[in-house]
């Protein structure tokens, strides 16, 4: 792979450049030296597959729930070989997102039994629309 600018690697990262930035604000991501031209700094930072492996490693990680904190705890327990705590903080990611689904479940039932409703075909206001307004 070749070396990339920062668009590049939001490019291949499938975020914007200022997402990258924030990443290494935050230090999930290196930034890399500027190289030196004609004995002065000011030439283009140059990323390479590391760092690509690495923001794909982050937005794999939100995806599945976790937050940047967590994600920086993973990207050292990966650098320390840290197993455990790896299978503990995934874990407990797993109780997150059962909780999650069993809230998104119980909006959908909500959900379908209000359309049931307001398909019904009685007088008045939509079931919905009272049900939203009640919130």
């Amino acid at each position: 792979m070749p070396e990339l600018t920062i668009a590049g690697l939001a490019r291949e990262g499938g975020v914007g450049v200022e997402t990258v930035r924030y990443y290494q604000r935050r230090g999930l991501l290196e930034t890399p030296e500027r190289p030196g031209l004609a004995g002065r700094e000011g030439g283009t930072r140059r990323y390479g597959e590391e760092h690509v492996r690495r923001l794909r490693f982050v937005r794999s990680a939100q995806a599945a729930g976790f937050t940047l904190e967590q994600i920086g705890e993973l990207l050292v327990l990966d650098a320390v070989d840290d197993r455990a705590r790896a299978r503990e903080l995934a874990r407990q990611q797993i109780g997150v997102l059962d909780a999650r689904i069993a809230e998104l479940e119980k909006a959908r039932a909500s959900l379908r039994r209000l359309a049931t409703e307001c398909g019904g075909g009685k007088a008045g206001p939509c079931p919905i629309l009272t049900a939203f307004d009640k919130a």
